[in-house]
């Protein structure tokens, strides 16, 4: 691995610097630790170069050509030992640092475990049962977006509800592909919510709520990009603060907890409610 300390500084001035992601897997584990890296740098872009499923020697060298021609910082996640081998002299060759993003955590879980890994390249996406867990979920969460199919909300694990725009559905495929069934209903002012609701005992409960300001924003800047002009209390500040008031109070009589997305992303909201979802399960198998 070259030593991040020798290896060439960007100049100061740059705003765009050259990425390459190396993965024996889909690149999914690279990308995400890309951007939770960059998030914490002002002012700059990475142009990403993903090579996925890097399992020969050929697919490397080609990887390695890009890399040559635009070098940049190399994250990777490869398995087998040889190609590592080759990546990491390649690197050092070309002075450009090589960055293998799990190895810490890893080498962590052996020592911890006493056990050695199975060096398998991308072990994490087998057809296992988290995988098929992943699609269930998927395939609920699409079929009970919107309100749809509310007569089993009780199969759910985690139902949404919040106003118009409170990023709902987007929140509720974030939690899917984590494997969590999620439901979501809308609040739509004047309309009853389905009565399944209220005798739901299984799943978690989360109402969604924005500033006024915040939701007739998103609403202006939605209704802007469909082309419509139509006048409409969707847009009405007073109806839009009475939904948002109406929406908590909602929240606060039947016990729900409550998440302000005004300036949350759908990951953070996400967070949030799969750090309650967790501490229930713990307190719902403490009880059994």
């Amino acid at each position: 691995m070259v030593d991040l300390t020798r290896a060439r500084p960007l100049m100061a001035a740059s705003t765009f610097f050259h990425v390459h992601l190396v993965s024996d897997a889909t690149g999914e584990t690279l990308t995400a630790v890309l951007k939770a890296a960059i998030s914490q740098f002002d002012k700059v872009s990475a142009i990403e170069h993903i090579y996925a499923l890097v399992r020969s020697p050929a697919q490397l060298d080609r990887a390695l050509v890009e890399i040559e021609a635009s070098p940049g910082l190399v994250m990777y996640t490869l398995a087998k030992p040889d190609m590592r081998r080759r990546l990491e002299v390649a690197c050092s060759q070309l002075q450009v640092p090589a960055i293998s993003v799990l190895d810490p955590a890893l080498a962590a879980f052996a020592g911890f475990l006493g056990l050695e890994q199975s060096m398998k390249p991308g072990a994490q996406h087998s057809l296992d049962d988290d995988y098929f867990k992943r699609i269930d979920a998927l395939d609920y969460t699409l079929a009970h977006d919107d309100g749809q199919f509310g007569w089993d909300l009780d199969t759910a694990d985690v139902i949404l509800l919040g106003p118009s725009r409170t990023s709902k559905t987007p929140t509720c495929m974030y939690l899917a592909n984590r494997g969590i069934r999620a439901a979501n209903i809308p609040l739509v002012p004047g309309a009853e919510l389905p009565a399944q609701l209220f005798e739901a005992r299984r799943p978690l409960i989360v109402g969604l709520y924005a500033s006024p300001t915040r939701l007739l924003q998103i609403r202006k800047t939605r209704i802007d990009n469909i082309g419509s002009s139509s006048e409409t209390t969707y847009l009405s500040e007073e109806a839009v603060r009475r939904e948002v008031v109406d929406a908590k109070r909602l929240y606060e009589r039947n016990g729900w907890p409550a998440i302000d997305v005004s300036r949350r992303s759908v990951e953070e909201t996400a967070a949030s409610i799969i750090t309650e979802l967790s501490a229930r399960r713990h307190a719902a198998g403490a009880n059994a």
